[in-house]
């Protein structure tokens, strides 16, 4: 079933700031995660030791003021690109050139149409078929475990798909703020798309032009509203999941902590640095794992809840261009080092997770190829 001939959703759609604030005590049970998906509650400071299942690590954080640096400091940022995607598929960057006034104006944007009568904020309401406007859930089968989130999705470009009329008109600000936002971050993923390459010991623009070419790869925002919930132990407000596309920008909430990253074994509660910027890889370069065929990896990851905040969080998504071909870059596949993935379009992978929903990473381990026997 194709998302794109979908024009409802199965069930009638119930917005979860609304359940919030109407002061439930118990979530319903469509929320309940089974126990093994469920947080585990953050211990308390012990003097003698940790709980093991979490850690006070932090994911690696990459200083970018020496991005135009040549010799000693451009290798070592180098050093740093490679070490972060290899063993966290995971970093936060500073001094990455994005204002703090407009990071801080976006979020604070956003956080007013949140704050808006559900009436002004249901002319958005989404559908399956694009998921473009005001939404609550991923995925389109019946009686789906839900995630404790609303949500805007928008797409920015190509120019081609942008439609500003679909954006917030309030507050009034939102549509100037988003097209300044989505021009920085853009310039943003180029320039990190750069420096991947190259730590991957290819040409700066290799992956630029893997993934469609300047003028070509989309670029999409998600504006994801975590609201206050009495029992934060027993759901999730995003499920495990890697990101579709090849990279994804991330502006946190800066007083309130939710992104977890699956690390080895355990999972890792990333704490924001103020005015960071938040980095992750995501499938198609699972695609770099296709394209850098798994040398490096996108990450699972979710969002947990809490009691006493709400939380809002920006997530720029960077993607091929829909219906590109795929397949791992010939300059990394060797005779010890087959190629891993079968070659897709983007549109279809996609295609996969709207229909699905979040499924922590089985949606691109389906695509491993098994090695043929001779």
């Amino acid at each position: 079933m194709m998302t794109s001939s979908l024009q409802s959703w199965p069930e009638p759609i119930v917005r979860v700031q609304t359940l919030s604030e109407s002061g439930v005590a118990r979530i319903p049970e469509r929320y309940v995660k089974p126990p093994s998906e469920r947080p585990l509650p953050i211990p308390k400071f012990t003097p003698r030791g940790r709980d093991r299942t979490h850690d006070s690590t932090n994911i690696p954080v990459i200083n970018l003021d020496s991005i135009m640096s040549s010799g000693d400091r451009s290798t070592l940022l180098l050093e740093h690109i490679s070490y972060a995607c290899r063993e966290w598929g995971f970093f936060q960057v500073v001094n990455h050139g994005v204002s703090d006034e407009l990071m801080g104006a976006a979020r604070e944007a956003w956080r007013e149409f949140f704050g808006l009568p559900v009436e002004a904020k249901q002319e958005y309401a989404n559908n399956p078929s694009t998921y473009e406007g005001y939404g609550s859930r991923i995925g389109v089968e019946r009686e789906a475990t839900l995630d404790w989130c609303d949500y805007f999705f928008l797409h920015y470009s190509p120019r081609s798909v942008r439609n500003p009329s679909k954006w917030p008109a309030l507050p009034l600000s939102c549509r100037e703020l988003i097209s300044e936002y989505g021009k920085e971050l853009t310039e943003l993923s180029k320039r990190l798309l750069s420096l991947i390459s190259r730590s991957l010991g290819l040409e700066g623009d290799y992956l630029e032009r893997a993934f469609g070419g300047r003028e070509e790869f989309g670029a999409c925002l998600r504006t994801n509203f975590y609201p206050k919930c009495p029992q934060p132990d027993l759901t999730l407000g995003l499920s495990a999941h890697s990101d579709p596309g090849f990279l994804t920008i991330l502006l946190p909430d800066p007083h309130v902590s939710g992104l977890q990253v699956r690390h080895r074994d355990h999972w890792v509660t990333v704490k924001p640095i103020p005015n960071a910027l938040i980095v992750n890889l995501a499938d198609q370069m699972q695609h770099i794992q296709v394209v850098t065929n798994a040398i490096y990896r996108s990450v699972e990851h979710r969002v947990i809840v809490n009691s006493a905040r709400e939380r809002v969080s920006l997530a720029f998504f960077c993607n091929p261009k829909s219906d590109l071909l795929i397949q791992p870059a010939k300059e990394l596949v060797t005779e010890d080092r087959p190629a891993l993935y079968s070659p897709m379009t983007y549109e279809e992978y996609r295609t996969y997770i709207r229909t699905k929903g979040l499924r922590g990473k089985s949606q691109v381990e389906s695509l491993v190829r098994l090695p043929t026997k001779n």
